[in-house]
């Protein structure tokens, strides 16, 4: 196999050829075709997840054909199309996981940050944690809802029931989550960096009622507020942009420093919450939605030995919508 690897953080991957791996009791070895680029993989690689366990192959937007099976697993067939996500295993014992909270294991594994990940031509991965994806769709297509789709479908989840549903950062969680939020015939009100008007017509052409910098307020008062990206100081500016007793809520897994605010911005009732990983009923739910939705990704391919060029553009923000690596076999 062939694999993009981080050996040291804040350096760029460094392509290996390694022999392929061999899947135990409970896992398989899935042949990847796809892997999509998500911001959590830029906060592995710059060192922002004290968690990532080095050297790693990093990657958990994965789209593949199944390998090989290990002892045990049944559910899934040699050759079928499969994903995997940023949760790739939990213990399934700890209070957490007894509660249904698998999201919040003790001892969790995050796929592209302590097991391999899917910036290579072969994984293993948690049996448990594979999901079927059916043959409808392009494999490209598909690789960014394993990540961006499913934490964007938890944030909308967590924003509740309102209508005006603002979005602060329009990349690939955005611009997934918005065509699932107009499905429901809800408002979207879309924020991007000041001067960032080739985002701001991106997300009008997906439906956003408005779109304009995020440094300016929303026109009318939001229900609810999604951030997704990393910026502590988007907080205070969706406080002030959502009603009383509404939402803002943090979908990233790092976020920079929270300045500080006066409590009248948050009086009211209204609530700032976290979003932590997502659970497999997250993943059922918005992998048989998405193709009811008419889910539609905007992708940029790039060869898997185009790693870092890809994790680069979406650092510097000249991407729209998602990054996908497509290895060669």
């Amino acid at each position: 196999m062939f694999a993009m690897v981080l050996n040291h953080t804040g350096t760029p991957l460094v392509g290996e050829t390694r022999p392929d791996p061999v899947p135990g009791p409970g896992e398989v070895l899935i042949q990847i075709t796809a892997c999509g680029v998500c911001r959590t993989d830029l906060h592995v690689v710059d060192g922002e997840l004290p968690e990532t366990r080095l050297p790693i192959i990093p990657g958990h937007e994965i789209v593949g054909r199944v390998a090989g099976l290990g002892a045990g697993v049944s559910h899934l067939k040699l050759g079928e199309r499969v994903g995997v996500g940023w949760l790739g295993h939990a213990c399934g014992t700890c209070p957490y996981c007894a509660a249904h909270e698998e999201n919040l294991c003790d001892t969790p594994e995050f796929t592209g940050c302590t097991r391999n990940g899917g910036f290579a031509t072969h994984t293993v991965a948690d049996a448990s944690f594979t999901y079927p994806l059916g043959e409808i769709g392009e494999d490209v297509a598909l690789a960014p809802l394993l990540c961006a789709g499913l934490i964007g479908w938890r944030t909308l989840k967590m924003a509740g029931e309102g209508r005006r549903i603002g979005i602060y950062g329009f990349g690939a969680a955005a611009h997934i989550i918005a065509q699932v939020a107009r499905h429901q015939g809800r408002e979207i009100y879309a924020f991007t960096r000041p001067g960032d008007t080739k985002a701001q017509d991106f997300a009008r052409s997906l439906g956003a009622i408005y779109a304009g910098p995020s440094d300016a307020p929303a026109p009318v008062p939001l229900d609810a507020a999604l951030i997704f990206a990393p910026a502590g100081e988007l907080v205070p500016q969706a406080l002030r942009a959502v009603r009383k007793g509404g939402r803002v809520v943090c979908g990233g897994i790092h976020m920079s420093d929270i300045p500080s605010f006066p409590y009248r911005w948050l009086w009211e009732e209204r609530k700032i919450m976290s979003v932590a990983n997502l659970t497999r009923e997250d993943a059922h739910e918005f992998l048989a939605l998405a193709p009811q939705v008419g889910v539609t990704t905007h992708v940029t391919p790039y060869p898997l030995t185009k790693a870092n060029e890809a994790l680069d553009d979406l650092r510097t923000g000249r991407l729209t919508g998602a990054a996908v690596l497509v290895p060669e076999h």
